[in-house]
C-alpha cells in the first residue's frame, strides 16, 4: 500500500474552525448575541457544503484539474475514465486506445473490479494505470464521515491493489463530490484527489457531436478529460455506448493537435 503523506488543512478548514471558537467564545460572553453567532456557523457550513459541491474546488484539500507545467511542456493530456470496468464496454475502449498507441487512467469502482478481475488484468496489461473510484460508488458518499469513507475507499484500494499488483496513487470522489473528511482520509492513505479539466457528460448525454465538442473547447496540453466506460449513455442514433463514438475522434483531435494521452502518474510522477 502506499505511504501516508501529510495532512495540512487549508485556509477555509483553520478558518471554519476560529469562527466555531469566537461563536462559542461570543456566547459564552455576551449570551443574547447567540442568534447572530448560531447565524454566522449555519453560513460557514453553507459555504463547506458548496464548496464540496464544487469537484474543480481546491479549498477542501489538493486537487488536481490539469496536470503540472512540466507535463503540458510535453504536449501531454490525461484521458480518464471513470465507473468501470464494464464488461459489454471496456474491451472496445482498449481496442481504441491500443489503435492510437494512447495511455489512459482508469478509475474502476472496487466491487465492479471484483466482479471483473480479468478486465482489470488487461487495462493494466495493455499499459494503463488503475485509479480509486470507490468501493460501491454511493449517491450519498460525499455525507459520509471519517470512518465510512476509510472503508469505502481503503476497501476499493485493497482490492485495486490485489488485482492489478500496484496500489492507486489517484482517487476521485463519485460525481467528484466530497465533505472536509475526503482529504486527511486520503492523506492517511498515500492517495491524491483527482478532478478534472472539462468532462462530456457522457453518462446522460446521447450526442455523441455535444460531447466531443465540450472535450475539445480549448483543448490543450495539460488536460484532463473525462469519460465513462461504466455508466455510459447510449447514442440516440445507433444505440451504442457513446464513449465508442466519442472516444476515437478525440483521440484523431490529439494526434492532429499533436498531443500525446498518458496516465496521470506518467505526466505527474
Amino acid at each position: 500500500m502506499n505511504s501516508p503523506r501529510p495532512w495540512r488543512p487549508g485556509a477555509l478548514l483553520w478558518g471554519s474552525a476560529l469562527l466555531h471558537v469566537a461563536a462559542l467564545a461570543g456566547v459564552a460572553l455576551a449570551p443574547a448575541a447567540w442568534p447572530w453567532a448560531l447565524g454566522a456557523v449555519i453560513l460557514n457550513h453553507g459555504l463547506i457544503t458548496a464548496v464540496g459541491l464544487w469537484p474543480r474546488s481546491t479549498w477542501l484539500g489538493p486537487n488536481r484539474i490539469r496536470l503540472p507545467a512540466t507535463a503540458a511542456a510535453r504536449r501531454q493530456i490525461a484521458i480518464t475514465i471513470d465507473d468501470g470496468p464494464d464488461p459489454a464496454v471496456t474491451p472496445a475502449v482498449l481496442d481504441v486506445l491500443e489503435a492510437h498507441g494512447a495511455r489512459a487512467t482508469f478509475f474502476c469502482i472496487g466491487t465492479r473490479a471484483r466482479a471483473h478481475p480479468a478486465l482489470i488484468a488487461e487495462i493494466v496489461r495493455r499499459g494503463h494505470e488503475l485509479g480509486n473510484h470507490s468501493e460501491h460508488h454511493r449517491h450519498h458518499f460525499s455525507l459520509l464521515g471519517p470512518a465510512a469513507l476509510t472503508r469505502e475507499i481503503g476497501a476499493a484500494q485493497a482490492t485495486l491493489h490485489a488485482l492489478g499488483g500496484r496500489a492507486p496513487a489517484f482517487f476521485r470522489a463519485p460525481a467528484g463530490l466530497r465533505n472536509p473528511f475526503l482529504e486527511p482520509v486520503l492523506a492517511r492513505l498515500g492517495l491524491h484527489l483527482a478532478s478534472w479539466t472539462r468532462r462530456g457528460f457522457d453518462t446522460r448525454e446521447t450526442n455523441a457531436d455535444t460531447i466531443l465538442a465540450r472535450l475539445t473547447r480549448h483543448l490543450a496540453a495539460g488536460d484532463i478529460l473525462l469519460l465513462h466506460d461504466g455508466h455510459a449513455a447510449r447514442c440516440a442514433a445507433t444505440g451504442e455506448p457513446v464513449i465508442l463514438a466519442v472516444l476515437p475522434r478525440l483521440l484523431a483531435r490529439c494526434d492532429a493537435a499533436g498531443l500525446t494521452p498518458v496516465t496521470l502518474s506518467q505526466a505527474i510522477g
